[in-house]
């Protein structure tokens, strides 16, 4: 079983922050976060999440346009956003991802079954992502609210890739003005037996 203080770390203590600290994310804590996570299930191995880290400036601003109102301000401040987008061409490697059935990328040869399970499993990545992102030291301040058609055409105009969130990570400010723990479901109203 995972320590107590990790199970803190990952899921009891952390929030989602509104502030960081002004300190750059460097290479090696991404490349961290991602030696933990590109070890979580996806189904058929397929592992379509792709992360786009907008780091220049103008790529910033870009980003901006497309986010909600709510959202702006905190995407321009934050050290690093991070654009998680499913590539709809998974398939084309999973010859190299999963091996043990040739042909797999058969299965996806239809671009709507491909696409749903692109984006199912870019959340379920998602997901593993975050809890990366925490395991690093880090906080993560993911969100949906943002155009996805624009950002889509405006950072991936070629459509090989699906935007599914957008990502702020850094070192929380000190006095984060984060909400408190929000109420969360009881066992007995998520779980039923069959």
């Amino acid at each position: 079983m995972l320590a107590k203080d990790a199970q803190d770390l990952l899921f009891l203590d952390p929030r989602t922050v509104t502030a960081f600290q002004d300190a750059p994310v460097s290479d090696a804590q991404l490349r961290a976060i991602h030696d933990l996570v590109k070890y979580g299930p996806t189904s058929m191995n397929q592992q379509p999440l792709r992360a786009v880290l907008v780091q220049s400036s103008t790529a910033r601003g870009r980003l901006v346009e497309h986010m909600l109102d709510s959202n702006k301000a905190k995407t321009l401040a934050a050290p690093l956003s991070v654009i998680i987008a499913a590539d709809l061409n998974f398939h084309l490697r999973l010859s190299e991802l999963f091996p043990v059935l040739p042909g797999a990328e058969e299965f996806f040869a239809d671009p709507e079954m491909r696409t749903a399970s692109a984006t199912m499993n870019a959340h379920i990545q998602l997901g593993y992502f975050i809890v990366g992102v925490r395991a690093a030291g880090l906080a993560a301040a993911p969100m949906t609210g943002f155009d996805h058609q624009a950002l889509n055409a405006d950072f991936f105009p070629d459509g090989e890739l699906q935007a599914v969130a957008v990502v702020n990570v850094g070192e929380p400010a000190q006095n984060s003005p984060g909400f408190a723990r929000l109420p969360r479901l009881q066992y007995e109203d998520v779980f039923t037996s069959v």
